[in-house]
């Protein structure tokens, strides 16, 4: 099928599910791009800063940025004038310059924390009790231009159905309790961003409302460097 019928199938499924779908459109060119926005895809996912600094200047303005890659400070000024939703902050240090850059931008920045639930070394993200201790924190509270809207979670790169599901299972429920902990009161802590193609109907099953698929959209072509296709 090509990208504009994955788009149509996908979102008929997730939309029926109040889940948000996500393009992760890192090292796919602007012509695919195009291609899914023509077909009613608003939301697109980047990991690398450089590349969605340079997609958003090519494409229509009204796509909403997702930088759901591992985010270095020294990068965010980058993205800051314009990115809808940080996935990946993992760090007090990393939402101070985040909530710094949005000042100069005069912007109020939306983030998840990106929490750490595989069993996988190579995974970035806070702890559950590194979460609640930023969350508890003055200088967390001190950050006005920052709002943290969510959790994300990435599973681990397993054939595991169960552990998959379990992993998933624990981050919503500790969702749910870091909701009714420090967001009771405000209706903005909405946001569950778990699952990508190899899994997301598992994500969807444990309380996902946000998934990140590329391959399902894009196919799994290799492109050596999204500027030359």
């Amino acid at each position: 099928m090509s990208i504009a019928d994955n788009i149509t199938a996908l979102k008929k499924e997730t939309e029926s599910l109040n889940v948000a779908l996500l393009a992760v459109s890192k090292t796919k060119p602007i012509a695919d791009l195009q291609e899914a926005y023509d077909a009613g895809q608003r939301l697109f996912g980047e990991n690398t800063v450089q590349e969605m600094v340079e997609k958003q200047e090519a494409l229509p303005k009204d796509i909403e940025w997702h930088l759901i890659g591992h985010l270095q400070s020294n990068k965010v000024k980058y993205i800051a004038p314009f990115v809808s939703l940080i996935h990946s902050v993992d760090s007090l240090k990393l939402l101070h310059e985040i909530n710094k850059q949005a000042v100069k931008n005069n912007r109020v920045i939306d983030c998840l924390l990106q929490i750490y639930i595989a069993d996988e070394e190579t995974k970035f993200g806070l702890g559950f009790d590194e979460a609640i201790e930023l969350l508890r924190c003055e200088e967390f509270a001190g950050l006005k231009n920052i709002r943290i809207r969510g959790l994300m979670g990435i599973a681990t790169n397993t054939e595991s159905q169960k552990q998959i599901r379990d992993e998933y299972h624990e981050l919503k429920t500790f969702f749910d309790g870091i909701k009714l902990s420090f967001f009771r009161k405000e209706g903005s802590f909405d946001i569950l961003s778990m699952g990508m193609s190899s899994d997301y109907k598992l994500a969807i099953e444990q309380g996902s409302n946000m998934v990140r698929l590329g391959s399902t959209i894009f196919g799994t072509r290799v492109v050596k460097h999204w500027k030359n296709n």
